[in-house]
């Protein structure tokens, strides 16, 4: 085992050596579409995947890193239980659960590997160990010592790129990697902000309710995992810079995963001098790593079998398949509870699937909370009549981007009817940079062929690749064959309690 390990040190500073390379002479651009079958004045789509995706016609990738698939085929073989991130990545590609990466991959992978090594040598200081002793914090000398930076001997790690780079899987992969005794949380960070929200309204009336909620989250976890860090929200930005300031004094370690780089984060936002500060301890407190990888692995995949459809008159399709997906059920009007009392409307519900048109999901004053809470009672949305999103619905896109965000994030199923493919949603909607390359109007361009229904918003717009993205792998083969696992799972664990009982 020492051996290994030696050799992968050994091997990290070839890999930081490394450029980032996509290469373009080995892959040819690997297109998806959405495949189309005419009915008269509609059309239905899903996703097919290329006719034979060659992702590296020879199987390449560096030299260090093919060294390394015999080593972590040994370790599988029960040699050592978990020796990092790296070593289980090339342990997956050689036992084919993983397509082979690219060398971005492997060059954030070491980054991983450097913040792992750095945690199991510094456990017992950064008190990593749920069963260690805590130290007493009280008394007139732990005060004083208080004044003082607690911050964390060891730094964090903030991950950014482009969509569907492989960015929650690393992090997944680092943490899965931690052991189990740790003091350690993986949580998206719209649920993350949820749960912060909650507990401000708990300790509220507090002289310094913030503080309280960084020692509870601090007690649970040191180590703290947040996927898809994203601010686009002033309540949260203020929040944002306080709150982590107790956090980093209290000695937590951040890993987050990003489509921003730091210094783009809530950009163009209200009060966004309030947010800055954070954006420094940011920089402190974590190591600022891009994922520079331009492929995006979710279109890679195989969606034949979702239901993506195209045109408003297919809506009593989507009825018959939500019908067949309840089987002999009867779909009624539910309300679930989502948070702090709240409750939400379900128009239809049955055994575990819902049913909503467009306007009462995303043209309504709903929220992450809102959405958390639906999938918490419900697997599968029916959503019916997405529309296309400009100026006048800017309100219902950002609603859908954070809908599909939280359909991703607990691996539910989506069946939709829309007025156009994923990339048609969003064709009016524009980032500033983009919306200064447009022609300016002429004279052979009237006002009346103008588009008048763009929409320029940054956050939407970096968004919206995120959420073509994930349409496209939530119609994937492979995601739906993951949805139907996750289901047997449940079924098996309600079967088996009710059996003990």
């Amino acid at each position: 085992m020492r051996n290994v390990l030696r050799s992968l040190r050994q091997l990290r500073p070839a890999f930081q050596r490394q450029d980032c390379v996509l290469f373009n002479d080995l892959l040819a651009e690997t297109p998806y579409y959405f495949e189309k079958s005419c009915h008269i004045h509609s059309s239905a789509y899903r996703v097919v995947d290329h006719a034979e995706i060659n992702f590296f016609k020879n199987h390449s990738i560096t030299t260090a890193t093919r060294a390394l698939s015999t080593d972590a085929a040994k370790l599988s073989n029960g040699e050592t239980n978990k020796a990092g991130p790296l070593v289980e990545y090339e342990r997956r590609i050689a036992s084919g659960e993983l397509v082979e990466g690219d060398s971005c991959q492997v060059d954030t992978l070491t980054e991983l590997q450097r913040l792992y090594d750095e945690l199991v040598e510094s456990a017992d200081v950064c008190q990593l160990d749920r069963n260690s002793e805590k130290p007493v914090r009280s008394g007139w000398l732990w005060s004083r010592l208080l004044s003082h930076s607690s911050y964390s001997p060891v730094k964090g790690l903030y991950l950014y790129g482009g969509v569907g780079t492989g960015k929650t899987m690393l992090m997944d992969l680092f943490f899965d990697q931690l052991p189990s005794n740790w003091r350690k949380k993986r949580i998206h960070f719209h649920d993350f902000m949820l749960n912060v929200h909650s507990l401000l309204q708990k300790h509220k009336g507090l002289s310094d309710p913030l503080d309280v909620v960084a020692g509870e989250i601090s007690d649970e976890a040191i180590l703290l995992c947040l996927d898809e860090f994203m601010v686009t929200d002033v309540a949260d930005a203020l929040v944002l810079n306080r709150l982590f300031r107790h956090l980093f004094d209290k000695g937590i370690i951040l890993v987050a995963t990003s489509n921003r780089a730091p210094d783009n984060l809530y950009e163009g936002g209200l009060q966004r001098d309030l947010f800055l500060p954070f954006i420094a301890a940011l920089k402190e407190r974590c190591v600022v790593h891009e994922i520079g990888s331009s492929i995006d692995y979710r279109k890679m995949t195989s969606g034949e079998q979702g239901f993506y459809l195209v045109g408003r008159d297919l809506s009593g399709f989507l009825k018959q398949k939500f019908q067949q997906l309840i089987g002999e059920g009867t779909a009624t009007p539910q309300e679930v509870e989502v948070v702090m009392g709240r409750t939400l409307r379900v128009p239809l519900g049955a055994n575990g699937c819902a049913y909503f048109p467009f306007e009462e999901l995303c043209d309504r004053p709903l929220g992450a909370a809102d959405y958390f809470g639906l999938f918490k009672n419900f697997h599968t949305l029916a959503l019916e009549g997405i529309p296309i999103f400009g100026l006048h619905n800017k309100s219902a896109a950002h609603r859908f981007v954070t809908l599909i965000d939280v359909i991703y994030e607990n691996r539910a199923r989506l069946l939709c009817t829309a007025d156009g493919s994923p990339q048609d949603l969003f064709q009016k909607i524009l980032t500033i940079s983009e919306a200064k390359h447009i022609a300016p109007r002429t004279s052979s361009r009237s006002r009346k062929s103008d588009e008048s229904d763009l929409c320029v918003d940054n956050e939407l717009g970096f968004a919206k690749d995120r959420t073509i993205s994930r349409l496209t792998e939530i119609n994937s083969r492979e995601y739906l064959e993951h949805h139907a696992t996750m289901l047997a799972g449940k079924k098996e664990r309600v079967d088996q309690n009710a059996l003990e009982a």
